[in-house]
């Protein structure tokens, strides 16, 4: 009987624990994004206000959230780009009628052209920089990230929030 009793014990220490680093997981790729974000405004060495490339920067980053609070859904693509055509096909198919930036085809926009703009999604979405989809002003991420939503059953009512959708 004792024997049992140790067996539970350890498997309940062992779900408390793997709960417990699924918790700092998830806070410690928050800080990330936080501390890449900032990175990207204030540039590498941390609030230096030498450089011209910190200016350009911050000034994409403005427009990018100037255009991503303008609508319920705004993405962020490149004209030739499959993973853009999917997304974008996506929400059409939902109903929704996203604005759509083609950064290819931007000159001038505010913060400069579509290649700053392409530079400082970079810096906010990680790996590829486009597709960027902003559902509500508030970064949803790339073409993986939208495709699990939507598979999860979390988009729909992601977008119902935000005011895209009206049922």
């Amino acid at each position: 009987m004792r024997r049992r009793f140790r067996r539970g014990s350890a498997a309940r220490r062992t779900r408390r624990r793997s709960l417990h680093w699924k918790i700092i997981y998830k806070k410690v790729a928050e800080a990330r994004r936080k501390t890449q974000i900032m990175q990207c405004i204030y540039g590498r060495s941390g609030g230096e206000s030498g450089g011209g490339g910190s200016g350009n920067r911050r000034a994409a980053l403005e427009t990018i959230e100037r255009l991503a609070g303008e609508t319920a859904v705004v993405v962020f693509s490149v004209s030739t780009c499959c993973m853009c055509h999917v997304v974008k096909s996506l929400f059409c198919s939902l109903g929704v009628n996203p604005t759509v930036y083609e950064l290819d085809e931007l000159e001038d926009v505010g913060g400069g052209g579509g290649k700053q703009l392409r530079e400082a999604l970079a810096a906010l979405v990680g790996e590829l920089p486009v597709p960027a989809v902003f559902i509500g002003g508030k970064l949803v991420g790339g073409l993986d990230h939208v495709m699990a939503a939507h598979i999860s059953g979390s988009l729909k009512p992601l977008l119902r929030e935000a005011g895209a959708l009206w049922l």
